[in-house]
């Protein structure tokens, strides 16, 4: 007998078509058998070792998290609730050009500084693994949801190069090339970049799209965080697209967003932009978080000048008073290419974490109420921020457009990602809410996406990005990663003054058939695994 029966849910398959009811039956792991309407056609109905009444909620795939920065959350907390409460099922690592493989000792002590207001500094952490596949083997022990991966091109960068701003040579390219190739066949899914991070912003077109050839050549995709979401975003989009056309590269746009004043209203620009890219043959996908402020660290807001030489560099320049100053300058009367070339607001940055306990009480304000509280001018609170708290410090920036969020996620390659970072006091309420968030608000109170548009935006279009058979529909013989929620409930429960809040409306969450979210409490379920790429 098998071993679960989910009967009368009302199944919202993934693929954007019509709903239907049916009993659902799970076993090894997998969707055994699906029989629709078997009450009321008065049909011999499938029994189970369980059986779970779904009356009154939808089943859908579980959801894929196409931009996570959990990377080190999910080996530090096996809980996880911020992602499995949430129904994600799956989460793609890796981005923005900086984690934690293929390194060697020297730069995964720098990248454990570089990105600390990402993941923190990692000391409860045994970093023992060094490659791509000994990372995925570790996550392979066990871990809440699945997780894939992306090769982090900062990061390879860092190993074959280092931090300074020069072009690599041609031994050095030929070992970002194989460092890539490994990644990938150790099951790596694509590579990320994160080009307004050192040092991967130091790479010029032609070097990344190489690396691009080589990732293309493997079936995986190029998951840019691209050269300005500011002024000159529409530039920064149209240089991926023409990069990865010529490398033969399938593109993923991460966190595709048109934010800051001098794009308010632009989105639909930017989706003609695509549409025709689209229209003459280009492979395009994107995601979206399903909120108007972004969230990064603070050392990120700095001119790329004064990030060169990695985290012991920014921090000498910033103990200098001449170049300090030099750094206030550019980044409030000119705009800093590390703020999209917009000059900086800082009533608009607000800080989220901070690393030494000592600088709590800047959490929750902006930089302006922090520095008017101190009787200073705003830079030079943001210095002893980010010299005291060792780059540490995590921001949300508010400079975001309604009316942009909802016509990018309207769009028929949009994806969903919460780009969720969990480390912090205040984090981003997306780490903990995009997806009912989408549901909730976006689907039942304001109707910007059926029901059925919306699962598809989250489960089977990124299974198919990431070239994933067997996930992303609720089908016979697909993998048993299902979420059940309740259509007239699902909501965030996280807020920008509780981030931390768990969702409501989402009872149950499967991961390879087994619970990890029961009557909305988590389980102690470890069924996560790392999802490695199959195909070439």
């Amino acid at each position: 007998m098998e071993e679960l029966v989910i009967r009368d849910a009302e199944v919202v398959d993934g693929s954007g078509g019509a709903s239907y009811r049916a009993d659902v039956v799970v076993d090894g792991g997998r969707i055994v058998s699906i029989v629709q309407e078997a009450a009321a056609a008065g049909c011999q109905r499938p029994k189970a070792r369980r059986e779970l009444d779904a009356e009154g909620l939808v089943l859908a795939p579980g959801f894929i998290d196409m931009h996570a920065h959990s990377d080190l959350a999910l080996l530090r907390d096996p809980d996880h609730s911020a992602k499995a409460a949430q129904g994600v099922t799956l989460e793609v690592i890796g981005q923005d050009g900086l984690s934690y493989a293929p390194v060697d000792d020297r730069t995964l002590a720098e990248v454990r500084r570089a990105i600390t207001g990402w993941n923190g500094f990692g000391d409860d952490i045994d970093f023992d693994w060094r490659t791509v596949g000994e990372y995925l083997d570790r996550l392979d022990r066990g871990i809440a949801v699945n997780a894939a991966y992306l090769i982090p091109q900062g990061t390879v960068r860092a190993l074959a190069v280092g931090w300074e701003d020069r072009e690599a040579t041609p031994d050095e390219l030929d070992r970002m090339r194989r460092l890539v190739a490994e990644g990938l066949e150790q099951g790596a899914v694509g590579l990320s970049s994160g080009l307004t991070y050192t040092p991967g912003m130091y790479a010029k077109d032609a070097e990344l799209t190489e690396l691009c050839r080589v990732v293309a050549s493997y079936g995986g995709y190029y998951c840019p965080h691209h050269r300005s979401y500011g002024a000159g975003a529409l530039e920064a989009y149209e240089e991926m697209v023409a990069l990865t056309r010529e490398a033969g590269c399938s593109l993923h746009l991460a966190h595709a967003t048109m934010n800051f004043g001098v794009n308010e209203g632009r989105a639909p620009e930017l989706l003609s932009l695509l549409d025709k890219a689209l229209a003459d043959g280009a492979d395009i996908s994107l995601d979206t978080y399903p909120y108007t402020p972004g969230c990064t660290t603070l050392v990120a807001m700095l001119p790329s000048w004064a990030s060169e030489g990695g985290p012991e560099a920014i921090l000498a320049r910033l103990a200098d008073d001449g170049t300090a100053e030099r750094i206030r300058h550019h980044m409030e009367v000119i705009g800093a290419d590390g703020c999209h070339g917009v000059p900086i607001e800082w009533d608009t940055i607000e800080i989220s974490g901070v690393s030494d306990p000592e600088l709590v009480d800047h959490v929750g304000r902006t930089v302006r109420q922090s520095a008017d509280a101190r009787g200073e001018a705003p830079w030079v609170t943001a210095r002893r921020l980010l010299l005291q708290d060792r780059l540490g410090s995590t921001i949300l920036q508010h400079v975001g457009h309604e009316e942009n969020v909802r016509t990018i996620m309207r769009h028929r390659v949009h994806t969903g990602g919460s780009d969720g970072i969990l480390q912090g006091t205040k984090p981003h309420p997306r780490a903990y809410g995009t997806f009912p968030h989408y549901l909730g608000h976006y689907v039942r109170e304001l109707g910007v996406l059926s029901l059925e548009e919306c699962v598809a935006h989250l489960t089977s279009r990124p299974a198919a990005r990431l070239r994933l058979p067997d996930r992303g529909l609720v089908r016979e013989g697909h993998r048993a990663d299902l979420v059940l929620f309740d259509p007239r409930t699902v909501a965030a429960g996280s807020t920008f003054e509780e981030p931390r809040r768990l969702p409501t409306g989402i009872p149950y969450v499967l991961v390879d058939g087994r619970f990890v979210m029961e009557d909305g409490r988590r389980t102690d379920v470890l069924a996560g695994r790392a999802v490695r790429r199959t195909t070439r």
